[in-house]
């Protein structure tokens, strides 16, 4: 919760005082683009988790984590161009806000260190330092007069003191010596795992933020900033159901109680997201109020955005059911919903609602149809269990 209250609060704080919409579109998109490099982050501290839970070599897991963190170094070499002609962002901007995926890449391998040795008490404190540091160093810069370049380029310099904090933590919790016996399934940790790990957490951060990093494609940099700020809505309704999945992830896993876990999850999750909307719904008329009037075509709509993030929430926990299932090829769905969702907003889309409204048609269409395979799936399952099993 700190680490989410930060990151929202380099939003509030940029588009109400320090920057105007076209500059806060900016720092929007530049961050969005840092989120997609950090599903190797992700996805290396679920791997490490795991990892540890089997009793693997220490050694082995700093070896992959430093193969998984210059694999990332060379993604931003080779990303940042393209992702600035992409977002019709500078260069420089665009290096700022990449140059942090690495250092985030070292940080999720110290916290899967962490987690799988449930050192949650310290795992939580770490999270939120890592929150802190990443969101002080760019409010104090934007308070300065820097611009979005500037700004995550002073992030980029939180994230190398929260490395440094989160390897010491690591280094704290006694747990860098070698295992001598090394359990069932330890031998599964290399790059390959990490790449498998990543497949699902990239469909899902795609389809988080592909309309907010075409936003500068297709609209003016006015227009971009005001839907900037109406994603923070998408983002609040998406994030703050998440520890739903993770409370029923093992009932997910448990082929008996599957089907009924993740219509309970899907039920939990829906029914947060439609009071997520109709509170964001009731709320549009004080954005101009609290942020500033530049902002004031987004009172009819906001609710439209917290739909969207109600409906990527569902999505995640249909995706967290197909990871439990082994059955991660359901995401296949998705890539292809992102697709189209890309080819309408390059090619039809010219204006905040008709963005808005096709951001929320494609989270609609990838939520509903991966929980339909989902219960399906599930539901062929237990129907062969049940076949089998004598009277």
């Amino acid at each position: 919760m700190v680490a989410n209250v930060c990151s929202y609060a380099i939003h509030l704080t940029a588009s109400r005082w320090w920057l105007d919409t076209a500059e806060y579109s900016e720092l929007a998109v530049g961050l969005s683009a840092m989120l997609v490099l950090t599903v190797a982050a992700l996805a290396l501290q679920a791997v490490v988790a795991r990892a540890v839970v089997r009793r693997a070599d220490p050694d082995r897991i700093r070896r992959v984590s430093v193969q998984t963190t210059l694999l990332v170094c060379l993604l931003v070499v080779v990303a940042t161009a393209p992702t600035a002609w992409v977002t019709s962002m500078g260069v420089d901007t665009t290096a700022a806000a990449l140059v942090a995926a690495p250092l985030l890449t070292v940080i999720g391998a110290g916290q899967g260190v962490l987690q799988g040795h449930s050192h949650f008490r310290l795992l939580g404190w770490v999270l939120a330092a890592v929150g802190v540091l990443r969101t002080v160093p760019v409010i104090a810069a934007l308070a300065l007069g820097a611009g979005p370049a500037g700004a995550l380029l002073a992030g980029a310099g939180g994230v190398a003191v929260a490395a440094v904090v989160v390897l010491a933590a690591v280094r704290t919790a006694g747990h860098t010596r070698s295992s001598a016996h090394a359990g069932p399934g330890a031998a599964d940790l290399d790059l390959f795992a990490v790449a498998r790990a990543s497949g699902v957490q990239l469909v899902l951060v795609v389809a988080a933020s592909i309309d907010l990093l075409l936003s500068r494609t297709v609209l003016t940099p006015e227009d971009a900033g005001i839907y900037a700020l109406g994603a923070i809505a998408t983002k609040v309704a998406f994030w703050l159901p998440q520890a739903v999945g993770v409370v029923f992830y093992p009932g997910l896993a448990d082929p008996a109680t599957s089907r009924r876990s993740l219509m309970a999850a899907v039920g939990v999750v829906a029914a947060i997201g439609a009071i997520l909307t109709l509170g964001a719904g009731l709320a549009g008329p004080l954005v101009p109020v609290l942020v500033r009037p530049d902002y004031e075509p987004l009172v009819p709509i906001l609710w439209l955005f917290a739909y969207t993030g109600a409906m990527l929430a569902i999505l995640q926990v249909a995706l967290l059911s197909a990871i439990a299932r082994s059955a991660t090829a359901v995401s296949a769905v998705t890539w292809v919903v992102v697709a189209v969702e890309v080819a309408v907003i390059v090619t039809v889309v010219d204006g905040i609602i008709a963005l808005a409204s096709t951001a929320a048609l494609a989270a609609t269409g990838a939520a509903v149809t991966t929980t339909v395979l989902g219960l399906r799936r599930t539901r062929a399952r237990d129907d062969v269990v049940a076949a089998a099993t004598p009277e």
